[in-house]
């Protein structure tokens, strides 16, 4: 059996998250039973966004491990999710896929991790949820080494004035209620690229189901700058 650990107990501070007593397990049963499905709309987007990983991948919001399967065998996932509700399965899970397990409940804003120490980071259908995804990106480009990427697949909003973003909007009261703040109506391809990131590769993309503001949606992979060069001075 894989090795599965977890941090110390959570420092105040470091998660404002609530451990709704009804959202909580209703999410973590959700994805559980709803996974072969969303991941059979997912997975060519994510097989690209995901190609490659190496040994050690930061994941912000893992859930229930719905992408462990994207992940090498005997890799570490350094795993940053603040719904208690998820641990369980998401321990479950990294053991059936024989991934070292590394649990901290924090928000994806204040990982806790040191400045550039991690070589890649990923999140799938995140974004969406976070409190600030502005600050959750400039929190991924601090733990990035120069170089390192940030693997993404994601909602988004529809454009102006078709029928799935009037959907969108019509439904993103009780959207965000049912799905813990998970909003329909992002930009997060703007925030994306305003990020301080050296590249961003994006993949617009729609799927096909039920639940429409999920349909527009994209994927791809963000690069930070490099290291300066010897004897240059880092941007400020």
């Amino acid at each position: 059996m894989t090795r599965t650990t977890s941090t110390a107990p959570t420092l105040p501070g470091a998660t404002d998250f609530e451990q709704h007593a009804l959202r909580g397990p209703f999410n973590a049963a959700f994805f559980r039973v709803m996974d072969p499905y969303i991941e059979r709309k997912l997975r060519p987007h994510k097989q690209r966004a995901f190609a490659g990983l190496p040994g050690e991948v930061v994941e912000l919001g893992p859930g229930v491990g719905a992408n462990l399967r994207h992940l090498p065998r005997g890799a570490t996932l350094i795993a940053v999710e603040p719904n208690r509700h998820m641990h369980a399965a998401l321990r479950a899970a990294a053991d059936r896929a024989g991934v070292r397990l590394d649990l901290r409940e924090r928000l994806a804003e204040r990982t806790g991790l040191a400045d550039h120490s991690v070589d890649t980071v990923i999140s799938s259908l995140v974004l969406c949820t976070v409190q600030d995804p502005d600050a959750v990106l400039a929190e991924v480009r601090r733990i990035l080494r120069p170089g390192g990427t940030y693997r993404f697949v994601e909602h988004v909003a529809a454009p102006d004035g078709t029928p799935t973003r009037r959907v969108q909007r019509l439904l993103r009261r009780p959207w965000a209620w049912t799905f813990e703040g998970c909003s329909c109506e992002r930009d997060l391809e703007g925030a994306l690229r305003a990020a301080g990131f050296a590249r961003v590769d994006v993949e617009r993309y729609r799927v096909r189901t039920p639940f429409l503001p999920f349909n527009t949606q994209i994927a791809g992979v963000a690069v930070t700058p490099p290291a300066p060069a010897a004897g240059t001075r880092p941007p400020t």
